[in-house]
């Protein structure tokens, strides 16, 4: 039932960022060229209804689906992980025109060359595993 219900989910997030042209490759090309706000708005709100989520989790003590404490591990402070990271997934999403979420959405809209970057997506993520022990963290 779980299953079902992470599905439904899913799909409604499909919808909206298709709806709201958060998928769209011209709207992120805008994005990157500073030529509309439209971009920029979604993300932000999206952060400002994150850390206000973050911050009511650790505040009334909401649990998880399955009834346990959420708990926020810090991470290590630094600056050049995010950078090196920042601008790596910068550049991935600005060449294929989609990031992670919108990957999914353009496929069930149909845009079948998006299955190279999807299988460029895992294929990447399965490198970074096998060699994250040897990289600088």
């Amino acid at each position: 039932m779980k299953t079902l219900i992470y599905l439904v989910i899913g799909i409604f997030f499909g919808i909206v960022l298709f709806k709201s042209e958060a998928a769209s490759w011209f709207r992120i090309y805008e994005m990157f060229q500073f030529d509309s706000f439209h971009m920029y708005g979604i993300i932000g709100s999206a952060l400002a209804i994150g850390v206000l989520g973050i911050q009511l989790i650790k505040k009334i003590g909401i649990k998880s689906f399955y009834g346990e404490k959420i708990s926020f591990i810090p991470k290590e402070k630094g600056f050049k992980r995010y950078l090196v990271g920042g601008v790596f997934f910068g550049l991935g999403w600005a060449l294929a025109g989609a990031c992670p979420g919108p990957i999914f959405t353009l496929l069930g809209a149909g845009f079948l060359p998006i299955l190279v970057v999807l299988l460029s997506a895992v294929l990447g993520t399965y490198i970074y595993g096998l060699l994250k022990d040897k990289l600088p963290h």
